[in-house]
């Protein structure tokens, strides 16, 4: 993979939120256009930092700012920022579980060690769960992580914390009374279908639930680009950075 360029209708809105962006110093557009071409290689390609081609720059350079935006947030308001206008007919939660390259273990204990960073052993072995809420158009609106191992249920809450939608679609991992109480709190009705293992079996509507399948092609979508399909970060901060400019890319569509 020898480079790869953003649309200039992409670029035009995404220079924009930089330009206005109270903790980025946007500089030259050119150059900063190279910056974010650069992580977008990286995130595309899977490769090393250090293999990042000379035209994007000095890779350490590229790195270091790509760190420091991930520390200040920006690639989270970035994501934001574009997904200011879903269509919250439905929300879809979901979460798939990721690889963890032996490059990621080794967190320092000032930084909490590997279950602080959201690193863990599943059924798959060293591993990250991504957990991601869609609107109805299947746009992504929030990622979490959490060690693989983790259940489903673990940040069901704040992911539809502070949105309003009809209702609220999930499989059976979703099924808690607790979370069912929170859809209910937040207005909108639950399309989950029961544990068989219930008591008390809920219904549910069989039509809707089939929009189901938006979320996890946005799964697919995702896992289309090498940073996210596989992790290499030590950090949370750093693996939530790709997932965040990943999202945005996604709305800019």
């Amino acid at each position: 993979m020898s480079t790869i360029e953003i649309r200039t209708d992409q670029w035009t809105k995404l220079y924009a939120f930089l330009r206005n962006h109270p903790r980025v110093y946007a500089g030259r557009e050119s150059a900063c256009r190279r910056f974010i071409e650069g992580v977008l290689w990286v995130a595309r390609s899977g490769a090393q930092w250090r293999l990042l081609p000379k035209r994007y720059g000095e890779w350490n350079s590229v790195y270091k700012r790509f760190a420091r935006w991930c520390d200040n947030g920006i690639w989270d308001d970035m994501h934001q920022h574009f997904a200011d206008d879903p269509d919250m007919e439905n929300m879809i939660v979901d979460s798939t579980v990721i690889r963890a390259h032996p490059c990621a273990a080794g967190a320092l204990h000032s930084s909490g060690g590997q279950d602080a960073q959201a690193l863990g052993r599943s059924r798959g072995g060293f591993s990250t769960k991504i957990h991601v809420n869609v609107d109805a158009l299947g746009n992504p609106l929030r990622f979490a992580l959490t060690a693989g191992q983790r259940h489903d249920i673990v940040k069901a809450e704040d992911l539809i914390a502070g949105y309003r939608s009809e209702r609220v679609i999930g499989d059976k991992s979703y099924d808690s009374d607790d979370f069912r109480e929170a859809i209910r709190r937040s207005e909108a009705e639950a399309v989950i279908p029961p544990r068989s293992n219930r008591k008390e079996q809920y219904e549910y509507d069989r039509h809707l639930y089939k929009e189901r399948h938006l979320v996890e092609c946005l799964i697919n979508k995702m896992k289309h680009y090498r940073r996210v399909f596989s992790r290499f970060d030590k950090l949370a901060k750093r693996y939530l950075g790709f997932l965040s400019f990943v999202g945005a890319l996604i709305w800019l569509r």
